[in-house]
């Protein structure tokens, strides 16, 4: 007969005290490092006519006016707050004197750019380090 009690747990330890793994355990499996978060298209979209209105020394009104838009939603928009449609975007593009085309290329562009820093580093598959402990790099 057991002394425990019908709803009482009982601990058992998986390893030895100490975190020591048994001799010719194989080495702990690292959890993959949680994927580096991918930018948003609105993001992108959004930074690309924000930096070309700044390179021409444009104000937001003045683009709002001339591609038919609210100052409010462009900025919007230009913060990727906003889902804009591809008519609100080909109208912002064509004030800033740049084709739909054009606003595509530079945000796939900063798509690559900004993907880039992170592909592989982790995004895929576990760690094969044997280290049990944490690794910094600066």
């Amino acid at each position: 007969m057991s002394n425990h009690l019908p709803n009482e747990a009982r601990v058992i330890p998986l390893r030895p005290h100490g975190g020591a793994r048994p001799a010719g355990a194989p080495p702990r499996q690292v959890p993959p490092a949680p994927a580096a978060k991918e930018p948003l298209w609105r993001d992108l979209v959004g930074d690309v006519l924000r930096r070309e209105r700044l390179a021409q020394e444009r104000t937001l009104k003045d683009v709002a006016e001339e591609a038919r838009i609210s100052m409010p939603y462009l900025s919007e928009v230009e913060r990727g707050r906003k889902e804009a449609s591809s008519e609100v975007l080909a109208a912002a593009a064509h004030a800033l004197g740049l084709d739909l085309g054009d606003l595509l290329t530079r945000a796939h562009g900063e798509l690559t750019r900004v993907t880039s820093r992170y592909a592989g580093a982790g995004r895929r598959g576990a760690s094969t380090s044997s280290h049990d402990g944490m690794c910094l790099a600066a």
